[in-house]
């Protein structure tokens, strides 16, 4: 009789770094997104670990070994007038999934969410991804079909941030 894996759930530290960059490349290679991912594990260190982090990661251990990831931030609703907790990315590596980590990662990221007083827990999932939405179903999730999502990137977001003047541009201290 085989003992159970350990299971562990905890923050990423900045060590981990280049493990939650190969998480994201696994991802977007499922996602067939491979060629949009440009990070490197320094713009990541900065993102996650510099003065102001934009985001965090708790990873999925198994037996000591890093087994999957969710990467989360917040964001604000106005109408709630409360931050919400967003998620970015979850993953699983192939051979650490069907035994629970990915409900586990999302039960983890529902209670930061509840301790940190937030009004709502969101994410976005591809639309021929029907296994994600069946399993994000399963959760009690709901789909927002009557919204859509809108992107400004590239040259389209520079030609649009030319648009202001730099000494027009509120600043912290005003």
């Amino acid at each position: 009789m085989h003992d159970a894996p350990a299971v562990a759930l905890r923050f990423a530290r900045r060590e981990d770094v280049p493990q939650v960059l190969a998480f994201i490349r696994e991802l977007a290679q499922y996602e067939q997104l491979a060629h949009e991912v440009i990070a490197d594990e320094a713009t990541l260190e900065g993102s996650l670990f510099g003065e102001r982090p934009a985001a965090e990661v708790v990873l999925a251990e198994v037996d000591g070994e890093a087994a999957g990831f969710a990467l989360f931030f917040h964001n604000f609703s106005t109408f709630l007038g409360r931050r919400g907790l967003y998620l970015e990315d979850l993953y699983v590596s192939p051979r650490f999934r069907g035994h629970g980590l990915g409900r586990r990662l999302m039960a983890c990221l529902a209670a930061i969410a509840v301790e940190r007083g937030c009004g709502r827990f969101e994410w976005w999932v591809l639309d021929w991804n029907t296994p994600a939405i069946d399993f994000y179903r399963a959760l009690g999730a709901v789909g927002m079909d009557e919204w859509t999502v809108q992107r400004v990137s590239g040259d389209a977001l520079q030609a649009l941030a030319r648009e202001i003047e730099p000494a027009a541009l509120p600043r912290r201290d005003d």
